[in-house]
């Protein structure tokens, strides 16, 4: 699916009302629609923008099975609860991976190069965009010409809170506005940098599968992305991996804290007002 403006009228036109429920027949088959996705779109060495988490993991995960030659690209700010994660599933896998902890100057200047950067500039956008310049940064310096993403995988498999009550309204009103929310913001960076986004969740096979699969099986319980969580454990990630729970990029980097930080130090009461100022 084309990575464009009109991403979310394509997306529309999958919208359907059926339901699949069995559970490991729907296990096998998404496994077998992610790895056929990934497979695809590998063009020699690519970089996985890696925090540790089940859709970056899987991803590296499949990389693995099928041969590929991948490097896991992770950074952070002091504290960063990704870093730490993403170093025990690397080292755990034995997996090329490179991570970069940030000190706050430098973080100063990446947010202010970011809000130069991206077309919506605000504080969630800023926040994940900073998190993404990073990576895409490292792999410049690498001669990486592509990345995998992990963009999708929330609005796919109800990753977030405001998914829950109509769970397959919301999950569709949410990857119907995929493009103007998150794809406008990583593309207009990859541009930046001359970056390839590969975003193997967005493949129309895998949309139009994973939202006829039945809600009850995205949150289970207290689980958001159940489902996915099974993919990858059935495929070969660890439990403590599979179903570690994760938050949001900007905060398990902790730029979204430092943002707080330099509007406090700033004199502002919001975040907004601090970015405000750099435009």
């Amino acid at each position: 699916m084309k990575l464009n403006k009109s991403f979310g009228k394509e997306v529309l036109k999958l919208k359907s009302r059926d339901v699949i429920n069995d559970e490991e027949n729907i296990t096998d088959e998404l496994g077998k629609l992610l790895t056929k996705s990934v497979d695809k779109r590998v063009k020699g060495k690519v970089g996985i923008a890696f925090s540790g988490g089940v859709d970056s993991s899987l991803l590296a995960l499949v990389c693995d099975k099928l041969g590929k030659d991948f490097v896991l690209y992770s950074v952070g700010l002091k504290n960063s609860e990704d870093l730490r994660w993403a170093e025990r599933v690397a080292r755990e896998y034995k997996w090329k991976w490179k991570s970069f902890l940030i000190d706050e100057k430098e973080a100063e200047e990446i947010i202010k190069k970011v809000v130069e950067i991206i077309p919506n500039k605000d504080v969630v956008n800023v926040g994940v965009g900073c998190v993404v310049y990073k990576v895409l940064e490292m792999c410049k310096k690498d001669k990486i010409k592509n990345v995998f993403s992990g963009l999708g995988s929330e609005e796919l498999f109800a990753g977030y809170e405001r998914h829950k009550g109509d769970i397959f309204e919301n999950c569709w009103k949410g990857l119907i506005y995929t493009y103007e929310r998150d794809l406008k913001r990583d593309l207009a960076l990859g541009k930046y940098f001359e970056i390839g986004l590969l975003c193997p969740y967005l493949d129309k096979n895998v949309i139009e599968y994973s939202m006829k699969i039945d809600s009850k099986l995205k949150i289970k319980g207290d689980i958001k992305k159940y489902i996915l969580r099974r993919v990858a454990l059935d495929i070969g990630l660890k439990e403590e991996f599979s179903f570690r729970p994760k938050k949001a990029a900007q905060y398990g980097s902790k730029f979204d804290s430092f943002l707080g930080k330099l509007a406090r130090r700033g004199g502002f009461k919001y975040k907004k007002d601090y970015l405000n100022t750099l435009e």
